[in-house]
């Protein structure tokens, strides 16, 4: 990981990155823009929209996000709004493209169908919960960080391999990754997103 890609200190939550993005805080807006880029760029896929369109839609967004980012009231809610304002930008880019042809493909935003607006609920989940992960994982000893690390590659890489980078035992290797494991899902970021799904809450 590169230093121009690598996250800031602590990963901050997402409240914390607006409120520095809002004070004109650089870092932070970058941050922001890492953090939720591919929940955009997932739901142009998932509107069939890339390329040339896809760039347009999500410039259009961030843009957007400029001009209203000191009217969001609600921080946290941020990965919904770009949900939303993705959505109806796609539909945009869409329609611009449907009506020339057959006179009658004009369908405004509220006019998506349930399942797409579910489809876009769940890429909101999986963005915060990504966020989640990567803010506990960041918390991590490095141990357990170059640990987990080593055993998400792909392809896998063995465990006698792991053993003579790290120099730990072969016979240790899981043991660790389970306390590894243990401190991610302890870590708040990642309590927080498991107590929402038990509850079934936002």
């Amino acid at each position: 990981m590169t230093a121009e890609t690598a996250p800031i200190r602590g990963d901050p939550s997402v409240t914390d990155l607006v409120i520095r993005a809002r004070s004109g805080d650089k870092q932070a807006w970058d941050a922001l823009i890492e953090r939720y880029a591919p929940l955009v760029w997932s739901i142009c896929h998932r509107y069939w929209i890339g390329g040339a369109d896809a760039e347009d839609v999500s410039q259009t967004v961030w843009l957007q996000l400029v001009d209203q980012l000191d009217r969001i009231c609600d921080p946290a809610a941020l990965p919904g709004w770009l949900a939303t304002t993705t959505r109806r930008e796609c539909w945009r880019v869409q329609r611009a493209a449907w009506e020339p042809h057959a006179g009658g493909w004009l369908l405004d935003a509220e006019d998506i169908p349930d399942e797409q607006a579910r489809t876009a609920e769940q890429e909101v989940l999986l963005a915060e919960r990504n966020a989640a992960l990567r803010e506990a994982f960041t918390d991590l000893p490095p141990g357990c960080q170059q640990l987990m690390a080593l055993l998400m590659e792909d392809p896998p890489v063995p465990y006698a391999d792991i053993s003579a980078r790290l120099g730990i035992p072969v016979g240790s290797i899981g043991p660790s990754r389970a306390r590894c494991l243990a401190k991610l899902r302890r870590h708040p970021a990642v309590a927080a997103l498991t107590d929402i799904n038990a509850n079934g809450t936002e």
